[in-house]
């Protein structure tokens, strides 16, 4: 059963308003959720200035999930998926995006989008392709909201549990269709500066496309969708992680240790959701 997190309100069984995990929607039903809860939000008039920087990014992601979808059928099209934040918010827009791709709705229309001129638009699948580069020394906490993330979010995950160069080149052999891969890289992560949201990978890399729906996303907006949606997240965030890898390389972010003030227990830090600095992410990895 999928644990409820700090975060975001949710019931016992970590149901939220948005997602449904126990027991969880089918794809079609999840998607049009999500599509609502999204659309919610983008028509809102926000409180805060961040909010509204979020709901500019967000419709600028959803225009490059759009080109995506066109450019690409969703046989061709794939997910890195390791249940972290960055995918996470990915995924969400990604479940939305589909949404209008599928019932050839677009946003703030109404009736069937369908007449005689236009063909009715393509199903969904059961699952969606994605894929899994496990870290050497996996967290179990994040191999078991992997695991929920599959269920919640009919996920055909692959796993490759190898260097990410060779683990993209075995899945591209083992799924011949994919050519484009959505990936939750953002600007401030390594080697993430110069990207573009369309990107071919480089030189001697397997050759696919790479997709950054939310390369120009800040730490801080990430969060801001998570919460104001109501996204249950890995519960690793809820104790002071702010970037996830392995076992062996990942600690609790040093800027959010709380005061010493004695007592017992050893060290506490605050939740990922109140870092707000993009430099700060990564201080809790060696590298």
């Amino acid at each position: 059963m999928p644990a409820p997190v700090l975060g975001v309100a949710s019931d016992q069984n970590g149901n939220t308003v948005t997602i449904a995990q126990d027991p969880p929607e089918a794809l079609p039903q999840l998607c049009a959720r999500v599509h609502q809860r999204v659309e919610a939000f983008l028509n809102a008039e926000p409180a805060t200035e961040r909010l509204r920087h979020v709901q500019d990014q967000s419709r600028l992601s959803l225009k490059v999930l759009e080109e995506a979808l066109e450019r690409y059928s969703l046989d061709e099209l794939s997910l890195s998926y390791n249940g972290g934040k960055d995918c996470l918010v990915l995924l969400i827009l990604y479940l939305s995006a589909l949404h209008v791709h599928f019932t050839g709705k677009k946003a703030g229309s109404n009736g069937s989008a369908n007449d005689s001129t236009h063909p009715p638009p393509p199903r969904l699948p059961q699952a969606l392709r994605s894929v899994y580069i496990v870290s050497t020394h996996p967290f179990k906490q994040v191999d078991d909201f992997v695991e929920d993330s599959v269920r919640t979010y009919h996920l055909n995950l692959a796993r490759y549990a190898k260097p990410m160069m060779e683990a993209f080149a075995d899945y591209l052999k083992d799924n011949q269709n994919v050519k484009a891969i959505f990936v939750g890289t953002r600007r401030t992560d390594p080697h993430g500066g110069s990207l573009k949201h369309f990107d071919p990978t480089d030189r001697g890399w397997p050759p696919f496309m790479r997709i950054h729906p939310v390369i120009d996303w800040h730490y801080a907006e990430i969060w801001t969708f998570i919460r104001h949606l109501d996204i249950p997240y890995c519960s690793l965030y809820d104790l002071g992680y702010t970037s996830l890898g392995g076992t062996t390389d990942t600690h609790p972010n040093p800027a959010l240790r709380d005061d010493p003030g004695g007592g017992e227990g050893g060290e506490h830090f605050r939740p990922a959701y109140e870092l707000v600095e993009d430099g700060e992410e990564r201080l809790g990895r060696d590298r």
